[in-house]
């Protein structure tokens, strides 16, 4: 593995733990890393991602509540896939939305 996936490796993972704490932590600590980088971004489109899909389950009545656990595992899944891939020293996209976190000029 490369210097910086082996420096990286702690930064990535705790950017998927603490989610938006993550990636700032990221920011500050560790924004020369190219390997931290990626993770935090990909954490931070997650975080957003998220957000924006519970905030429309939260305000449909009945049938939005009712999907709201399901919004739950299906985040609890991808960010899981994202610190087997930290973990492992992957760059790998997540699915769906990794493709945006390339997008994030920082």
């Amino acid at each position: 593995m490369t210097k910086d996936i082996e420096e990286g490796k702690i930064f990535a993972f705790l950017a998927y733990l603490l989610s938006i704490i993550g990636f700032l932590i990221v920011i500050l600590a560790k924004k020369d890393n190219k390997f931290a980088m990626y993770h935090a971004k990909q954490s931070l489109v997650l975080f957003i991602v998220y957000m924006i899909g519970w905030a429309i389950l939260v305000f449909i009545p009945f049938l939005g509540w009712g999907l709201l656990p399901v919004w739950w595992v299906l985040m609890l899944i991808m960010t899981i896939i994202g610190i087997i891939h930290a973990l492992t020293g992957k760059e790998k996209p997540l699915p769906i939305i990794g493709r945006y976190a390339k997008k994030i000029k920082i």
